[in-house]
């Protein structure tokens, strides 16, 4: 499976936005693109680098190389209504970000490496695909097994850190350690300070 294993804070220095939690902290000792010689290459952004960076922020933001991003965008593109809302909605309803959004990870990375080992079940059946799409209906339980671990056993810390504001779209029950998906996102609950328009044009060249 393939994936991006670059240094988050790096990758979050590049962009100028946090891509993790952890990069806060030392984004704001930390200002810059990373490299000895980062200094010298900052100059007034064309239009272009505007659309690129925007698109490589939102890719690295949801974890997608860039061929899967690519091929989102082109779904995205074949549907009814807006292009960019279609892009936000696709990254949102998959199956690592759900459990993100859900509080069972800190971070998509963290989600991502959970439902890679296998730990979560997707209406009854065990699955190990971060990428898999969810749908209105769809039932995520943790396995029988991986509730004993002490990860899980341990979930209340972790929600605790992984501060998610109400979501209209999945339910999540701490206790019960499952997540409902009772619709679809609102383009107001993908991540704030997204221009998705400009993503729509970086590959409408």
């Amino acid at each position: 499976m393939a994936r991006d294993t670059s240094p988050i804070v790096k990758q979050s220095r590049r962009e100028g936005y946090a891509l993790h939690p952890k990069a806060h902290k030392i984004m704001a000792k930390k200002t810059g693109i990373p490299g000895q010689h980062a200094g010298g290459r900052q100059g007034k952004a064309s239009l272009y680098l505007t659309q690129l960076r925007e698109k490589q922020k939102v890719r690295r933001t949801y974890g997608l190389l860039e061929k899967q991003f690519a091929r989102l965008m082109v779904e995205a593109g074949r549907r009814e209504g807006l292009a960019g809302e279609n892009l936000l909605q696709l990254l949102e309803l998959r199956l690592d970000n759900a459990i993100y959004r859900a509080g069972f990870a800190v971070s998509r990375r963290a989600a991502r490496q959970l439902v890679g080992h296998g730990h979560f079940m997707l209406n009854g059946r065990r699955v190990d695909i971060p990428s898999i799409r969810l749908k209105p209906g769809d039932e995520i339980a943790i396995r029988p097994k991986s509730a004993k671990s002490g990860y899980f056993s341990q979930i209340d810390d972790v929600v605790k850190n992984s501060v998610q504001p109400p979501l209209s779209w999945i339910k999540s029950d701490h206790k019960k350690l499952t997540v409902s998906v009772t619709g679809l996102p609102m383009r107001t609950e993908a991540e704030p300070d997204i221009n998705e328009q400009l993503i729509v044009e970086y590959y409408s060249r």
